[in-house]
């Protein structure tokens, strides 16, 4: 199954990448993975899409096209989404009749040095996310909060034993998850 990867940080030592790199080393064996690297894509503008999609745009929508699913890593800035995430969705979406979003499996994860984890972000893209119809999974839920604890820093991964546990178990469920629209 080819799925591909979106993080939300930009951060070089980002703890969501961090996340996303364990939810790799977790994925089966027959996953393989596509990221799209969104910090490259320019503000969403209808008069730009009107006159010429930038290429980097035309490729983040043939990457999603053909994917059997996307796995949205996202921090939590100021209690939302951050504006890399939505400006990609944004240029995604639109127009709504080339989207490869509607009816696409997606799921959601989130790290963050605070106790809630990424509830409220999570649940912004989720909105997003079902205003496009997409077919976003509604568990496992993966919020890792207080994530500076549970990280080993040289190996750029989580390895706090009950979290890996719930990466697990989110893997599983959202390769069961794609499995469902694609049979």
């Amino acid at each position: 199954m080819d799925i591909v990867l979106l993080c939300g940080s930009l951060r070089k030592q980002s703890y969501n990448r961090k996340l996303l790199n364990t939810i790799k080393e977790h994925a089966p064996s027959h996953w393989t993975f596509n990221e799209i690297a969104i910090e490259r894509i320019p503000f969403y503008n209808a008069d730009v899409e009107e006159s010429h999609v930038p290429d980097v745009v035309k490729a983040l929508k043939e990457r999603m096209r053909h994917a059997d699913g996307l796995i949205i890593v996202s921090p939590e800035y100021n209690n939302g989404m951050p504006a890399v995430i939505k400006n990609a969705l944004d240029w995604a979406a639109s127009p709504p009749q080339d989207s490869p979003l509607p009816k696409k499996p997606i799921a959601l994860a989130g790290a963050s040095p605070q106790g809630a984890g990424t509830v409220q972000a999570q649940t912004q893209l989720r909105q997003t996310l079902i205003a496009i119809d997409a077919y976003v999974m509604s568990g496992p839920k993966l919020l890792v909060g207080q994530v500076h604890k549970r990280v080993d820093i040289e190996d750029e991964r989580i390895t706090e034993e009950e979290t890996v546990k719930r990466i697990k178990k989110y893997v599983r469920a959202f390769d069961e998850w794609i499995t469902t629209f694609s049979e």
